[in-house]
């Protein structure tokens, strides 16, 4: 009998799987949001366990085993269930109840909520009436921010994105975290047949506007070049320090590696091809061959909004294995064209259906 692990990698490796795989909660960007997950929960009748918040800033909930078997998981988060008395009592934007990381500090500010760092810092805040939080802290918008290159890490914590971490990272690359980390994969792979899932992120052109702002980095990349790579390039030694510490503590334990960065609007890329290909492809590749290097056996995949079938080549050149969502909606995004000319060299995990109209708004039959 097939095993979904096996499934999962067969897809992968371009053979035939014994049927379609399934994910939902693997990575975020494949998640559930919290209310509707509780909200599932009391439909189904399922009155035990918890609603777990892991990603605090989209509000997406860890599933619980009941979720995996009904609908037929085939891949986990390496994060799941890595701290299980790390947790604290919430209320959800609806009023339900749910626990979230007990290092998150949450607090009110008239009818907002807000999320602050260790400092005191506001990151972010979910305003009255939204479900999801928005980074509010940028930490080198300002005009001389090339003088904080070198304590790049310590702004990357003061991001929302990086300083309110999902639970497996939430002690960081330590040497203690790390041994935990290591524990804690090595138990997944003997307790479950699921393909394993780590996130690691190494986003290039994202983190640029986590700590520029977007509107600055994108003028950067045009204008000022050179203070543009500066920053990739700070970027890229930060994340492959990251990588030196993290792959070798998995060993074979996990079988695809998450990276992320959304490279596309509706309409089309943030930037031109040639562009991206001067500034970006290069860098991407010096990440994905460190990781060929240290984890030879372990699949590589990428996480990008919006219309990307410009850069498709580009990103599969430059080693990506797996792309998500297949935004299907955006651009040049149709399933059909993007199988046929790139279905030789990538897997698409996603583009089953259109997620902005048909999944929200649309009929079971559509």
């Amino acid at each position: 009998m097939t095993t979904s692990r096996q499934r999962i990698l067969a897809a992968i490796d371009h053979k035939e799987p014994d049927r379609l795989p399934i994910d939902c909660g693997a990575m975020r960007s494949t998640g559930i949001q919290a209310v509707a997950y509780g909200r599932l929960k009391a439909h189904l009748g399922v009155k035990n366990g918890h609603t777990r918040v892991f990603d605090v800033i989209q509000q997406l909930a860890e599933p619980e085993d009941f979720y995996l078997e009904r609908f037929r998981i085939d891949a986990i988060n390496a994060g799941r269930d890595f701290d299980p008395d790390g947790w604290k009592d919430w209320v959800l934007p609806d009023g339900s109840p749910c626990q979230i990381p007990r290092y998150i500090d949450f607090r009110r500010d008239g009818k907002d909520w807000i999320a602050v760092d260790a400092e005191g810092t506001e990151v972010a805040r979910m305003i009255a009436g939204c479900t999801y939080f928005s980074q509010t802290h940028y930490p080198f918008d300002r005009d001389d921010w090339t003088d904080l290159l070198d304590r790049i890490g310590p702004c990357m914590g003061k991001v929302c994105w990086g300083g309110l971490a999902e639970p497996i990272y939430a002690g960081g690359l330590s040497d203690d975290n790390l041994k935990r980390i290591a524990a804690h994969v090595a138990r997944l792979r003997h307790t479950t047949d699921k393909a394993i899932m780590i996130a690691f992120g190494a986003n290039l052109f994202e983190w640029s506007a986590y700590l520029r702002r977007m509107d600055n980095t994108l003028m950067d990349l045009v204008a000022e070049p050179d203070k543009a790579e500066a920053l990739l390039d700070k970027l890229v030694e930060t994340h492959l320090a990251g990588l030196d510490r993290l792959l070798p503590v998995l060993g074979d334990n996990v079988d695809l590696i998450q990276l992320g960065d959304d490279l596309g609007m509706e309409v089309g890329p943030f930037f031109s091809p040639e562009l991206f290909r001067r500034l970006f492809k290069p860098r991407y590749k010096l990440i994905i061959d460190r990781i060929r290097k240290l984890c030879p056996s372990i699949r590589v995949f990428l996480h990008s909004c919006g219309s990307i079938y410009k850069l498709l080549g580009d990103l599969i050149e430059a080693g990506v294995q797996v792309i998500n969502p297949v935004q299907i909606s955006a651009h040049d995004m149709d399933p059909a064209r993007l199988k046929k000319e790139f279905g030789k060299g990538v897997t698409f995990w996603g583009g089953g259906c259109d997620t902005q109209k048909v999944l929200p708004r649309g009929t079971p039959q559509e």
